[in-house]
């Protein structure tokens, strides 16, 4: 038996974030101009042009809904900007077109099988833009007349609302009476009213109440008495994922797993269902489908069962561009003895466009170390700013990010408003970057427990096993 499928709305989105200063809380987009040029610093963006112009184009092919199916690879050493690049195509896609964002380490979870997992972070990145019609009662309050029994318990009441051709008087039940006074709906107020919810809106005060005496505030917004009839019918559009309508769909689960986050394996017959669904409805002209982005990072990390799963799922006819980056050169594909480019398959790279990012110059990395210090609030001086830059070069530039912050508390420590050469060099010294840790396990000389035992020691004593066991 065929199962009703349902949509929710686009109100689930509209969840206020927490705004803090994270790794990458400095990217505003890719820094691009309208030519798709990039710009030397723009919207936290540094350096790597043609990396940003490679992820422009493939940006303006995706907003035309020209390219779905494909695999892009950003392939590059450490610290060179391929997780920015990413979250700066995020941010230019707009909320609209569906972005997933996941770890590859991600899909190895308890909860859930591989493939389960790949497939929810695909469908997240496939939109559904939906249109329904649906019926609103337009017009200005005359009169709302309340009705309470002795007990209060029960409620009834008479709402009297006309536009400029007419008049009707409807009956309102409790929660239309409540609704209408969480509203705090007086008459002369121009309001609308959606039968399907009962989502009452107030627009603002009818000009013809602009004479009135009442205690007004300055804010109040007049607007004009509505026009024709009172109930029309109006196109409403809002835009879900495909998993978010597995979710709702979904018997054991429902639609608060949502909020939950804990959504469990999906019935792959539920979601064949839903796929034919939003294929009639593509045929209506109801829906439209919005191919998002699904970007893995750290792909090198997936196994080649989610490789052979990721070859599949990119020739269905229900897939979003897939983006992946990795900074590993010759490497062994997980579950295999086999090396291979950038860890992936070679089948799966025959099917990927590769973008490669370089290391940063020094003038591009003094130019990001300031944006971080006007991300983070603090102050260098010039020498500083000179020698974190040195740092950054002479060991990583994450480490120098790192120490912005840590060189900041130690100047508050001596009152200082600006973050000195000092500051950076004692934080220096309380924090190891990775070649100094290296020699000092050097330097241990096997002090440390459970350090991996030398070739020759393992082979002196496999020998010594073999002449006791003859």
């Amino acid at each position: 038996m065929a199962t009703q499928i349902t949509a929710g709305t686009s109100e689930l989105r509209d969840i206020t974030k927490m705004e803090r200063i994270g790794a990458h809380s400095h990217v505003r987009g890719l820094g691009l101009d309208d030519r798709l040029e990039p710009r030397d610093n723009s919207q936290g963006m540094v350096g790597q042009g043609k990396a940003r112009k490679a992820a422009g184009m493939i940006l303006r092919m995706v907003q035309d809904g020209r390219i779905a199916g494909r695999a892009i690879l950003f392939a590059g050493p450490p610290s060179t900007g391929k997780t920015a690049i990413a979250l700066g195509m995020a941010q230019t896609l707009g909320q609209d077109v569906p972005f997933t964002m996941i770890a590859a380490s991600e899909v190895f979870s308890l909860s859930m099988s591989k493939t389960e997992a790949l497939t929810q972070a695909i469908r997240r990145s496939i939109g559904v833009r939906i249109r329904e019609e649906t019926e609103i009662i337009e017009g200005e309050v005359v009169e709302i007349q309340i009705d309470r029994s002795l007990t209060g318990a029960t409620k009834t009441g008479k709402l009297t609302i006309k536009t400029t051709d007419m008049e009707t008087i409807y009956d309102l039940g409790t929660k239309m009476i409540d609704a209408l006074s969480k509203e705090k709906v007086l008459a002369g107020d121009v309001i609308v009213i959606d039968k399907t919810s009962g989502k009452i809106s107030k627009l603002g005060r009818s000009f013809t109440r602009s004479r009135d005496y009442d205690a007004m505030g300055a804010d109040t917004k007049f607007v004009q008495c509505p026009e024709g009839e009172i109930q029309k019918r109006k196109e409403v559009v809002h835009t879900v994922s495909l998993h978010e309508i597995d979710v709702i769909n979904s018997r054991t689960q429902g639609f608060l797993a949502l909020f939950a986050g804990d959504t469990g394996e999906i019935k792959p017959e539920l979601r064949e269902q839903i796929n034919t669904k939003v294929a009639e409805w593509r045929e209506e002209g109801k829906a439209e489908i919005i191919p998002g982005v699904l970007f893995i990072d750290e792909v090198h990390m997936l196994d080649i069962e989610c490789f052979s799963f990721l070859n599949r799922a990119l020739e269905n006819e229900l897939s979003p561009l897939v983006i992946m980056a990795s900074n590993r050169g010759m490497s062994r594909i997980r579950g295999t003895n086999v090396r291979s480019p950038h860890g992936l398959p070679v089948d799966l790279l025959d099917r990927v466009l590769i973008v490669s990012t370089r290391p940063y110059s020094e003038e591009e990395i003094q130019q990001i170390i300031q944006i971080r210090c006007e991300e983070e609030d603090v102050t260098l001086t010039s020498d500083a700013l000179n020698v974190l830059t040195s740092m950054a070069s002479s060991t990583t530039l994450r480490y120098a990010l790192n120490l912005i912050s840590c060189a900041q508390m130690i100047s508050r420590k001596r009152k200082a408003e600006q973050v000195g050469v000092e500051d950076l060099r004692r934080a220096y010294t309380y924090f190891m970057d990775e070649k100094r840790s290296v020699q000092w396990l050097k330097e241990q000389q096997g002090s440390l427990v459970f350090e991996e035992i030398s070739v020759s020691t393992t082979a002196e004593k496999g020998g010594a096993a073999d002449t006791m066991e003859t």
